[in-house]
């Protein structure tokens, strides 16, 4: 699209507001109001259908209307019109399909009929149901091995398709499970039970209600988790302070407008949020919160009681944070002391403070020893187990975290695997699987043949994407259940699948009759969700009826009951109900079915909520780490040079996760004012200085690489953004094929997706004649 008709320049106004009612407008107008305005009143809503697009929890006792612009494009495009039936992917080669843009693909619509890969024609060619089945089970059983299959999942799918599909892998004799957890909060899950003992957010939103700070991190929650942003408008009206870390300016972090607020709306004035906002480096957050450590431990803000009954540690933590002075500290977090110490003073004159983050914490090298040390912060003063106070990773995918508690991971616990032993009567294997980067280096080494994948683009949302599509290509078995067509499923094995399963919002009828599914938010809150709508297609079939039916047909001999538990979800839930039981696997599933039926559903207990510390010594833990010096980004600079700069990849507002949505008058990212291009990287005015360069130009894109494998993207333009000098900010996923598959977090393999050592170099065009 060209920059004359589609100008990026900063967005001045709030976010929300009337934007955002125009957005949710343009995406009923774009995808047809029917079904999904009628959709939309049931979403968020006890007994209701669950939004798709994020896992931020309901509002306490409901809402009258609880859903955000970014549901209403979700639910939209599950709801549209457009089919991608046999008869298109008849006429479209899958050679021709790959050079279609993300939105592209998306906009094709709903798939329709289960489908197998033709290689004589290169297209996908419908075929019965039973054949499918028949053919995936034959292309598993076929391996030499069952470790040489993979069992991705998606962090949509419910807990009635989650709990059957880590069962069939386990009953296949596999623990090769890599999720959508290991892309995004890994590391915060092995934070959080290294620390405290359980991986969990420790409060729910009423917490909200009754913090004086909350401090937010590495996070914009106008795009990604919309709602949040009324619980921080409510909580700054009635007095809290709100602190913000984050490299980029977010507008929704500055200033929000609720678009259920006439007055807001109609006068285009918010309410300011940020009492505090602090630019840290990329991957700045560890030293800024050593800052905080060292300012509250100086004024002596301690909670001594607390930390004396309930932590160990302490002392260390003490000496470890005397170690560091000042001028280090400034220099690692992009800081100064006196704004480290203006954000101490904030949390020590709190009683009650909420330490919420996302992905700007969790995909650096050092994530978990970052989220460690906010966890120390919040130790000093008590700020666990009590009204108002306590952590919160924010989730994305809508049952990340229901799915995890079911069961669908590559390290499961022994608990688990003795519940599913003594329920199922199998010996489940018990040595970890593949995670998410292993399986990437797998499939690139030729030691995984199948890869069967429940929901999501796998290839796509991780790194080095055009190296994986093509390792896919090679395999001997793909099998994707899946709602829409998305690039990794351009790329089949020698026998491929596409099979098209139920939306979240579509009518569920079995055997047992109409069915319901349970999904598990950010803050543990387990609730029903209840399809309403027609199919999109009279072929399609639910996520869990298909599951077991792969299982059938890949075990045939196995004892399990599949098709009861594809038929009547009830006995799936009666099936988690006893592995979680037994020797207390997970907690808080007793009498499951009927609590799931209540009007908000159940909390599962958190242990540290209640200060119950599941550590090796029994109680919250402080841990001592020093801020490192061997990095990604001083081994990049040390063999590239001084120019490498540290790229971090965010999503845009017209997105969610690798979905890309369309927007016919070309707005891609309206908070950070882009329309017309996702080709941009936002740059500060130091570092465009430093490297000879101008807000407009065009420029290659060139990984410094670890692994020395030539990496490039072409045809970038540059805009002046405020950003600490050598960082750069660009949009996922295009740039993950720039991303080395040796660029993770220590110890929880998480993707470094922002800390990706980048050259830049000036192509000969430029932009320069549309500078904002």
């Amino acid at each position: 699209m060209n920059d004359r008709v589609f100008p990026i320049r900063p967005y001045d106004k709030p976010a929300g507001g009337l934007g955002s009612l125009h957005g949710t407008a343009k995406a009923l107008q774009e995808n047809g109001p029917f079904p999904a305005l009628s959709t939309l009143t049931k979403l968020n809503q006890p007994q209701g259908i669950d939004c798709p697009g994020c896992a931020y929890p309901d509002t306490p006792g409901g809402k009258t209307v609880d859903f955000c612009e970014q549901g209403a494009w979700a639910v939209a495009h599950e709801a549209t019109k457009r089919r991608a039936a046999p008869e298109f992917f008849a006429a479209n080669t899958l050679t021709s399909l790959r050079q279609r843009e993300e939105w592209e693909l998306e906009g094709f619509g709903r798939l329709t009929a289960p489908m197998r890969y033709d290689a004589a024609t290169d297209t996908y060619r419908e075929i019965a149901w039973e054949e499918a089945f028949k053919l995936a089970g034959e292309g598993l059983r076929a391996l030499e091995h069952p470790n040489r299959a993979v069992f991705y999942a998606s962090g949509r799918s419910s807990n009635e398709a989650a709990f059957p599909y880590q069962l069939f892998a386990r009953a296949f004799g596999t623990n090769n499970m890599p999720d959508s957890s290991n892309y995004c909060h890994e590391s915060s899950g092995d934070a959080l039970r290294l620390s405290l003992g359980v991986g969990k957010a420790t409060i729910t939103r009423e917490d909200f209600e009754h913090a004086e700070a909350i401090f937010v991190f590495g996070q914009n929650p106008a795009t990604n988790h919309p709602r949040m942003l009324g619980d921080l408008r409510e909580a700054k009206l009635r007095g809290c302070k709100i602190v913000v870390f984050n490299t980029m300016q977010e507008r929704g972090l500055q200033e929000f407008a609720d678009p259920q607020s006439m007055s807001e709306t109609l006068t285009g004035r918010g309410t300011s949020l940020a009492d505090a906002y602090y630019q840290v480096r990329i991957g700045g957050d560890f030293a800024a919160l050593m800052g905080m450590a060292k300012a509250v431990l100086a004024a002596d803000a301690l909670d001594r009681p607390f930390i004396a009954e309930h932590t160990d540690g302490f002392e260390q933590f003490v000496a470890n944070v005397a170690a560091h002075d000042w001028p280090a500290l400034e220099e690692a977090s992009g800081l100064t002391r006196a704004q480290m110490e203006e954000a101490g003073a904030i949390y020590a004159g709190s009683n009650a403070s909420i330490a919420t983050w996302c992905m700007g914490l969790t995909q650096h090298e050092f994530a978990i020893e970052t989220l460690q040390t906010l966890v120390n912060v919040m130790l000093l003063r008590g700020n666990v187990g009590r009204p108002g106070a306590g952590l919160m990773p924010v989730r994305g995918h809508s049952n990340v975290q229901g799915d995890r508690t079911v069961g669908v991971t590559n390290r499961p616990k022994k608990e688990w695997l003795d519940g599913l032993r003594a329920v199922f009567g199998f010996e489940p294997p018990s040595a970890h699987g593949l995670d998410a980067i292993n399986t990437i280096r797998g499939l690139l080494n030729g030691e995984v043949h199948a890869f069967t994948s429940l929901g999501g683009n796998f290839a796509v949302a991780g790194p080095d994407s055009p190296r994986v599509l093509d390792a896919l290509s090679r395999t001997q078995l793909t099998v994707h259940i899946a709602t829409k067509l998305n690039r990794t499923h351009l790329y089949p094995g020698r026998v491929g699948l596409l099979l098209p399963c139920l939306g979240r919002t579509e009518l569920d009828q079995q055997a047992g009759g109409q069915q319901f599914v349970s999904v598990e938010d950010t803050a543990s809150v387990v609730h029903a969700s209840t399809g309403r709508n027609m199919p999109a297609s009279e072929t399609l079939r639910s996520e869990p009826f298909i599951v077991t039916e792969l299982a059938r047909h890949a075990l045939p001999d196995s004892k399990i009951d599949w098709q009861a538990m594809g038929r009547d979800y009830d006995t799936t839930r009666n099936h988690i109900e006893r592995v979680a039981s037994h020797a207390q696997a997970v907690e808080g599933f007793g009498d499951y079915n009927r609590k799931i039926r209540e009007r908000l559903g159940f909390r599962l207990p958190n242990s540290a909520g209640l200060r119950i510390w599941h550590t090796a010594s029994g109680k919250a833990r402080f841990t001592a780490h020093a801020l490192p010096a061997d990095t990604i980004m001083s081994r990049a600079r040390a063999a590239f040079g001084p120019d490498v700069l540290c790229l971090a990849t965010v999503r845009a507002h017209r997105q969610y996760n690798t979905t890309v949505y369309r927007d016919p008058r070309g707005e891609v990212d309206r908070y950070r004012g882009v329309n017309g291009t996702r080709k941009v990287l936002f740059i500060g005015s130091a570092t465009l200085a430093r490297l000879g360069l101008q807000d407009g130009d065009i420029v290659t894109v060139r990984a410094a690489a670890p692994d020395g494998i030539a990496r490039e993207l072409n045809g970038y333009r540059l805009v002046e953004r405020p950003l600490p000098d050598g960082d750069a900010i660009g949009y996922f996923p295009e740039l993950t094929p720039l991303i080395s598959p040796d660029l993770v977090a220590r110890g929880s393999n998480t993707p470094a997706f922002k800390e990706v050592p980048i050259l830049l170099v000036k192509e000969l065009q430029s932009c320069n004649e549309f500078r904002k």
